[in-house]
């Protein structure tokens, strides 16, 4: 019997990249509840942050960032990234990975607004 061994709909059949993915957006619909002008911002995940031009400045092989902004510019929208392979390479297993990711939306988030990250929420470090 030949085929996939579970259907699409099964989170099995989900890319890793799919299930990150969905940790980013269940950390900003939490974050939304509170700050709801978060639905003028693009939330996007990228594998790795790039070397070259500003958003490589500042970092090395220690240094990684994993998470960044980009500022509303040119009528277009703000913008929070989080770097998957950063993040997934720093936690181990589902539960720490939820944990971190939330993190960096938080601190990308308080950047972009300018507040700090326990304004932003107030649970921020409690994990």
């Amino acid at each position: 019997m030949r085929g996939p061994i579970a259907p699409p709909q099964v989170p099995l059949a989900a890319s890793r990249a799919d299930l990150f993915a969905e940790l980013v957006q269940d950390s900003v619909e939490r974050l939304e509840r509170r700050w709801p002008q978060l639905a003028d911002i693009d939330f996007l995940v990228l594998e790795v942050p790039r070397l070259d031009g500003a958003a490589g400045q500042g970092w090395n092989d220690e240094a990684v960032p994993l998470g960044g902004t980009v500022p509303a510019r040119d009528g277009g929208p703000a913008r929070v990234v989080v770097y998957r392979r950063p993040v997934e390479i720093r936690s181990k297993g589902r539960d720490e990975r939820a944990a971190l990711v939330h993190e960096v939306v938080v601190e990308q988030v308080a950047e972009l607004l300018g507040l700090t990250p326990e304004t932003v929420d107030p649970r921020y470090g409690e994990d």
